[in-house]
């Protein structure tokens, strides 16, 4: 690149290749996990919570850390910060995959949400430093784009062959050999970019609050969700909604500040960051579901359900090829509003879900629904890097991506726990006669649970077992989806709200701050 300003060159393009890949790999990790979770339940016997947590404890160390470890690349440098999260992820990886009970693949997870804090603010922020001409960085910013989609299709039909042919912790190892070649080549092909404006004391009493305001309060969520009222988990929330006000105070009034809470009044950066967590939260919020009704509902092997599960991604790539048609003839507030719209009629179909429905039914409502929450995400990436000045590219790219992630874990964490609560209520009582003891217990714990009970079972009284758990299962499923389906119309509002100033070609320089 001969200056500041230019045209990016063929290092640039080749660089961005490797910011692709850690970034390719962290979507995966999510999805990679969703054929294996009964697997995991058949060998580690973990409860209905820590099922949770095993699928939970990635993202929201993710996003508990994402903004204390953008503004540390900021100052140590984002090269740097990505190279180190690089050799974590991969050692993380390794100890994930050896697992030999749930509490130590939780906490290996755990580990993997740190190490990914650190690559994830890198890898945004490097293209607004890379890429300098609009109309390149739009492209740049648009293959990142269709690398985090990618990534959500492609990590359950990787886990899905992987399970096919290896046990569950294969699943985990593709990060090894890619954050391997991010050590090689990030040196040669990525600049490093520190950030003159971040002089000062490192804020660690933000830093701590930023995590400590996350963890209590998904806890307290899930557990009241799942085993209902108890003293610790009703703490919890209230602790939690605590910290986060502190970590806002601490960020207006600190010297120098984790977070530049000014960005908020760019009404663009805020619309984007709104839109972005509750699709993501839908979306995710509902694929566990959806790969857990493939498996044991339909009794799918793992390859077949991540072979079946690539049939929405069709509705995905036709959503974002008409959101970029239409990106410079509608406004993205209606683009976005409609997409909202589309989404919340997968939501409305998939109430109508039973144990015995066509697969056909399945697989539309879940298209339908994932085309619509990602046509809405097509043109974000591009207005949260825009909206906000380079040098606090860092800043904004990992705000934005814990907001994604976020919203990621809580659409996982509260469908999650609002399904495992309407299926354990739904068994409370509703066992076949001489179903107990140990099998009883896991029956009621999670289906996949009731799934290896069963096939201890002579006869028909395993059969009859299947056919409760399962019916079980898809009223949770129900309850999810309206929701969802609540959620999704709100969003449609919301996003119509805040995008109403944009016009329908956006421009691609920084705009002036709009406030909210």
């Amino acid at each position: 690149m001969t200056a500041t300003t230019g045209r990016a060159g063929r290092r640039e393009w080749i660089g961005l290749a490797v910011l692709l890949l850690p970034t390719l790999v962290l979507t995966m990790d999510m999805g990679v996990l969703f054929f294996a979770v009964p697997y995991i339940s058949g060998t580690l016997a973990p409860s209905g919570t820590q099922q949770l947590w095993i699928m939970d404890m990635y993202s929201f160390l993710l996003a508990g850390l994402l903004v204390t470890m953008g503004a540390l690349g900021d100052r140590i440098g984002r090269r740097r910060l990505l190279m180190i999260g690089a050799v974590g992820f991969a050692g993380a990886s390794l100890l994930a995959a050896w697992s030999h009970d749930a509490n130590q693949l939780i906490a290996a997870r755990a580990v993997l949400g740190a190490a990914g804090a650190t690559v994830m603010p890198s890898t945004l922020a490097l293209i607004r430093n890379m890429f300098h001409d609009p109309k390149q960085r739009q492209i740049a910013l648009g293959a990142w784009g269709g690398v985090l989609t990618a990534g959500a299709t492609l990590g359950p039909v990787a886990g899905g062959l992987l399970l096919e042919h290896f046990w569950w912790g294969s699943a985990f190892l593709l990060a090894v050999p890619v954050m391997a070649l991010v050590l090689l080549t990030a040196p040669a092909l990525l600049p490093e970019y520190r950030s003159t404006g971040r002089a000062g004391r490192f804020d660690l009493l933000g830093a701590a609050l930023s995590l400590a305001a996350i963890l209590p309060l998904v806890y307290g969520v899930k557990t009241l969700a799942v085993d209902g009222w108890s003293l610790l988990p009703g703490l919890s929330v209230p602790t939690g909604l605590l910290l986060a006000g502190a970590f806002v105070w601490r960020q207006r009034t600190a010297a120098n500040p984790l977070l530049d809470l000014s960005l908020f009044r760019i009404r663009t950066f805020s619309g984007a960051i709104s839109v972005n967590s509750i699709a993501m939260f839908a979306m995710m919020g509902f694929s566990l579901f959806t790969s857990q009704y493939l498996q044991l509902v339909k009794g799918m092997s793992p390859l077949t359900a991540s072979l079946w599960s690539l049939v929405p991604s069709l509705g995905v790539g036709a959503a974002v090829g008409i959101s970029s048609a239409l990106a410079g003839k509608v406004r993205p507030a209606v683009l976005m509003g409609g997409g909202f719209v589309v989404g919340s009629a997968g939501f409305a179909m998939m109430i109508t879900v039973g144990p015995h429905s066509p697969l056909a039914l399945v697989l539309t409502a879940a298209g339908v629904l994932a085309a619509g929450t990602v046509g809405t995400m097509t043109m974000t990436a591009e207005m949260v890097v825009s909206a906000a000045p380079v040098e606090q590219a860092g800043a904004a790219s990992a705000t934005s991506e814990t907001a994604v992630e976020l919203g990621s874990s809580l659409g996982i964490a509260l469908l999650g726990a609002a399904g495992a609560a309407v299926y354990r209520h739904r068994l409370d009582g509703a066992l076949p006669a001489g179903v107990d003891g140990e099998a009883a217990r896991s029956a009621q714990d999670t289906l996949g649970g009731a799934v290896g009970a069963a096939a201890h079972l002579p006869g028909r009284l395993g059969a009859d077992l299947l056919e409760t758990a399962r019916t079980a299962f898809t009223d949770g499923l129900h309850v999810a989806a309206v929701v969802g389906l609540v959620f999704a119309l709100g969003a449609a509002v919301l996003a119509y709200r805040l995008m109403r100033h944009l016009p329908a070609a956006a421009p691609t320089s920084t705009p002036e701050p709009a406030t909210v």
